[in-house]
């Protein structure tokens, strides 16, 4: 059964807009809250504290108790090398795919792997070129301090690379 791009577009936004969701809840989910930060109860204020003396307040240490920065960590960690090996194993699986289905007869619904989809070895090169680039963005994420982003490339990838299995596979 061959499907065309048209048809093929609203399962991409759809797919987008379900990574989107899921993704954003989870970023916002780690933001501290500044309630958290005050070491004391809110009930030990006193119900009338009266005229306040410039030697009477005191400072609070809210320096101190603030949380600590997370440490950094090394580029290959075990997360990383779990999210780049299943990576580099879903990309091996979609050209996997993807050759079989070009070669009974599909048709190659990304406009970009189209142009690698002439031969296997370009479609090889495709495949394999993804995995770098996802692996050298991650470590430009790295090196600039934004590790959540370093974390979520590989993440969306996965995300990527596992409906276009799926939806090959379900196609054939």
């Amino acid at each position: 059964m061959r499907v065309s791009l048209i048809s093929a577009m609203p399962w991409r936004r759809t797919k987008g807009l379900i990574v989107l969701a899921l993704l954003c809840g989870t970023a916002l989910a780690q933001v501290v809250s500044i309630a958290k930060l005050d070491d004391g109860p809110l009930d030990s204020a006193p119900a009338n504290p009266g005229p306040a003396s410039p030697s009477a307040v005191k400072a609070s240490p809210v320096a101190s108790t603030l949380p600590e920065a997370p440490s950094h960590h090394k580029f290959w960690d075990n997360e990383n090398r779990i999210l780049f090996a299943t990576v580099a194993a879903l990309s091996a699986a979609d050209f996997a795919v993807t050759r079989a289905n070009l070669q009974s007869g599909g048709k190659e619904l990304n406009p970009v792997t189209r142009l690698f989809s002439g031969s296997t070895a370009g479609l090889a090169a495709n495949f394999a070129g993804e995995t770098a680039g996802i692996i050298g963005l991650s470590y430009y994420f790295h090196k600039t301090g934004h590790h959540r982003l370093e974390r979520m490339t590989p993440m969306l990838n996965i995300a990527g690379s596992s409906f276009a299995v799926g939806y090959d596979l379900s196609h054939r």
